[in-house]
């Protein structure tokens, strides 16, 4: 492989476009956004758009100008994008509430979704990844990062805890888990 690196006055072109720019074009995407992290993303894409076209930026006075016009171009992909995730976040909060407003018509529902609640984390990790992830006991244990051995372990200590705040046996618990699988997710 050939010796990729950048010539010393490109790098030394850059750092001073760099530092004399940056100033400005902080104050321009400071003013034209809504968050730190947007200023600091305009930014970064902004100057990251100078060294990859670094022939193309003038020099001297006009130089701070092409940088103006392609944080004009980033700000108005950020917002296209943004737009779009709105559009999309939209749209699935609009499925989702469909698929919540279908309850099931079990009564045990609602007792299985508080137990399974009033479980501490790591038991409701280990029980949604037997039930609804539908993963074996070694499957398991390489997500926990422990032994298969510990992972069946840790899931049946889970499904008695179920269990017992359901009053019921570990069988009805599984299998009303896996019944919440598509709701609760």
């Amino acid at each position: 492989m050939q010796d990729q690196r950048v010539p010393p006055d490109t790098r030394d072109r850059f750092e001073a476009l760099y530092l004399a720019c940056y100033p400005a074009v902080h104050r321009y995407a400071i003013r034209r956004t809504d968050s730190v992290d947007d200023v600091a993303d305009v930014i970064a894409e902004t100057f990251l758009a100078a060294w990859r076209r670094l022939d193309d930026v003038p020099e001297g006075e006009a130089a701070v100008l092409w940088l103006y016009g392609a944080a004009r171009r980033v700000l108005a992909n950020h917002r296209r994008g943004e737009s779009r995730r709105t559009a999309l976040a939209s749209r699935l909060r609009g499925e989702l509430a469909v698929g919540q407003g279908q309850t099931a018509t079990d009564p045990r529902t609602e007792a299985v979704r508080t137990a399974f609640a009033a479980l501490n984390a790591a038991d409701r990790d280990v029980l949604a990844l037997a039930c609804w992830e539908e993963l074996t006991g070694p499957q398991i244990a390489k997500v926990l990062g422990c032994s298969s051995t510990a992972a069946r372990l840790r899931l049946h200590r889970a499904r008695k805890r179920l269990a017992r705040l359901l009053d019921t046996t570990t069988t009805d618990e599984v299998s009303m888990l896996t019944a919440l699988r598509g709701e609760t997710r």
